[in-house]
């Protein structure tokens, strides 16, 4: 069985939901991973397989271990929807706000869906088997939601390309640079003394 990579696209235009009625539409639905567009279509993302969770996971500690340290910021999983300025209500795979950032806040910005462009997220490319094309135009949708995230404010975003061997490095006011497997990352100005090894995936 081929499994599908692709995010479902609902375009409810007609219905213009609100920010209220969209967070009441994912909270009703727990079990779905919803995002919005800026033009308000819903985009609901698949599962991931066991590779691509067990990355996820590996990169998520990584991050946390290093705020623990350094107490900087707040890390998100991937559960944590935020609303970005251009209207997008987007969930990154990992994600980190400054701390004066978050703290810039009400309590109950954050407890709904943050109002905020993160300072830093991780999006990893699904790593399920599918057709070429599909493995194509997931590409091209995920490079517009890095250069979305970075349009809206975020300074530093790393997307992984399992099936490139290749990690994209978006950055606020650069042109994305593409730096092949296995190469050491770190956090530059943006995360102070975070580095990371890649190793080739497997």
């Amino acid at each position: 069985m081929t499994v599908l990579s692709l995010p479902l696209m609902l375009d409810v235009n007609a219905v213009q939901l609100s920010d209220e009625q969209f967070y009441q539409l994912c909270v009703t639905n727990p079990d779905m991973r919803v995002e919005r567009s800026a033009k308000g279509v819903l985009i609901v993302m698949p599962p991931v397989g066991g590779e691509s969770g067990s990355q996820e996971a590996d990169l998520i500690t990584d991050l946390n271990i290093w705020n623990r340290k350094t107490q900087l910021g707040k890390v998100f999983s991937p559960s944590t929807i935020f609303r970005l300025p251009n209207g997008a209500s987007r969930s990154p795979d990992a994600a980190w706000v400054e701390q004066s950032h978050w703290e810039a806040l009400t309590p109950e910005q954050r407890m709904e869906f943050p109002p905020i462009a993160p300072d830093f997220v991780v999006e990893l490319r699904l790593a399920s088997p599918s057709s070429e094309g599909l493995w194509t135009d997931s590409l091209k949708l995920l490079q517009a939601k890095m250069q979305e995230y970075i349009d809206s404010g975020v300074r530093l975003g790393w997307m992984f390309n399992p099936q490139e061997q290749a990690v994209e490095i978006y950055r606020l006011g650069q042109e994305m640079k593409a730096v092949a497997l296995p190469t050491l990352l770190n956090g530059e100005a943006v995360l102070p003394g975070f580095e990371l090894q890649i190793p080739k995936f497997a």
